[in-house]
């Protein structure tokens, strides 16, 4: 095999065999191809593409590149993947309560990336949580609890991290096979039965269009299913945040609150349905509608909120979280109400602009190894449709001192725009793609 011809094929619209892309993934990990190689086969492909032959078996063997999980568990294993939005929280409720059905869920998450916050600094967030497991202590976890929310360790899908640091760096990031391949190598690398991914959309995700956002449904949906794993995918609003809370302390507490006894948000809502769609995927619910249901069951029962107590333990956090929560989180030294400088009712928000906010608080990184505050973040967020008067809070801003608080009010303010009219909450749920 030769990196150049697979380069120059893709190049003149002539995607390569299976085998080329395995063996070009496989080049990835050990080092076989160039950095420069590696550049110019994420231009070519992001200028001409690789078909959906060519995503899956790119993606088929960035996942073999590394470990690949198998499991005999005496149930489903399934997980959720999201594409990242602004108070996206979802993975906190939704492991256990899959778990609570029955399922068992090895979730493989990550830190948080430009605008969006990851799930593992959430739950990092968390005094003593640990992210980092050995495979033997995944294996015993899940089988004890049904559930784990873990990052991946350097032996899954070593092939992705190579070529995500230099798409990074060489503005290819916006490739849908090369997005397609990053996200399923290292979901399919954790060895699941069924998958369900929840496609962001809006002024908060990183597609901002329902175009944009179905071509990746469609890509990551055929691209998994082709490489063997039941999946499909539901496309949901992002155009304000899904929780009224942005940062990490902040959303954890907005579980906390969910978990015991807020029922009636948003969150609660696309968790629901979300988990209803995997329940169904792998045949522990007889429609996603009846799988809804056992969600918001698992929910409302409270046996989401033991499960998730469970997982905190396993992983090092306080065993008495679930009682104690609101003390052990993380708390900011600066908390200042948001005041709208007009009136009307709030037409649009600006979700990327409220998570750069959070981020500059220190609530995420600006470059990689950055160190993140916990306690910071903004809550009370207003939603769409609101009716606010001049002096109305729009949020609340938590902070580690004055003048990045200072700062962050006055970005929030710009994030809402008022209409004199009211306007309709949109659709949590746009799309469902199988």
């Amino acid at each position: 095999m030769d990196a150049r011809a697979i380069i120059a094929a893709i190049r003149d619209g002539h995607p390569p065999g299976a085998e080329a892309l395995r063996w070009f993934a496989q080049g990835l990990a050990d080092g076989t191809v160039t950095d420069a190689q590696v550049g110019a086969f994420a231009m070519a492909v992001l200028l001409k593409g690789l078909g959906e032959a060519g995503r899956v078996a790119l993606t088929q063997g960035m996942r073999d590149s590394g470990k690949v999980l198998h499991w005999d568990m005496p149930g489903p294993v399934l997980d959720k993947h999201s594409t990242g939005g602004i108070g996206d929280c979802v993975s906190l409720l939704l492991a256990p309560a899959l778990a609570a059905c029955g399922a068992y869920v090895p979730m493989i998450s990550g830190w948080g990336l430009g605008h969006t916050g990851g799930t593992l600094d959430k739950l990092e967030a968390i005094p003593g949580f640990r992210t980092g497991l050995s495979e033997a202590q995944l294996r015993a976890q899940l089988r004890k609890i049904g559930c784990a929310i873990v990052s991946a360790s350097a032996e899954i899908a070593p092939a992705d991290r190579r070529l995500y640091a230099i798409r990074d760096v060489s503005a290819t990031v916006e490739s849908i096979d090369l997005i397609t391949a990053s996200i399923l190598s290292k979901k399919l690398a954790a060895g699941l039965q069924a998958l369900v991914l929840d496609v962001k959309c809006g002024s908060g995700a990183f597609m901002k269009t329902p175009q944009d956002a179905e071509a990746l449904a469609l890509s990551l949906v055929a691209t998994a299913k082709g490489a063997g794993c039941k999946t499909s995918a539901l496309i949901t609003d992002m155009s304000q945040p899904l929780a009224r809370a942005a940062g990490n302390a902040l959303e954890v507490a907005e579980v906390m609150q969910t978990l015991t006894g807020s029922f009636d948000t948003a969150l609660f809502d696309v968790t629901a349905v979300l988990g209803g769609e995997a329940l169904a995927l792998a045949g522990l619910a007889a429609s996603p509608e009846e799988g809804t249901a056992r969600i918001e069951t698992a929910l409302r029962s409270g046996a989401a909120a033991e499960g998730f107590g469970l997982l905190v333990a396993a992983q090092g956090g306080p065993r008495d979280f679930l009682d104690r929560w609101a003390d052990l989180l993380p708390a900011a030294t600066v908390i200042r109400d948001v005041p709208s400088l007009g009136a009307g009712h709030v037409c649009s928000i600006d979700g990327q602009a409220l998570g750069l906010a959070v981020v500059g608080l220190g609530g995420g990184r600006q470059r990689e190894g950055d160190r993140v505050n916990p306690s910071v973040g903004l809550s009370d967020l207003v939603g769409m449709g609101q009716a606010i008067a001049p002096g109305d809070p729009l949020a609340r801003v938590h902070a580690a001192t004055e003048a990045q608080a200072d700062a962050a009010i006055a970005e929030v303010q710009a994030a809402y725009r008022l209409g004199a009219e009211p306007v309709a909450e949109p659709p949590l749920i746009l799309q469902r793609i199988t």
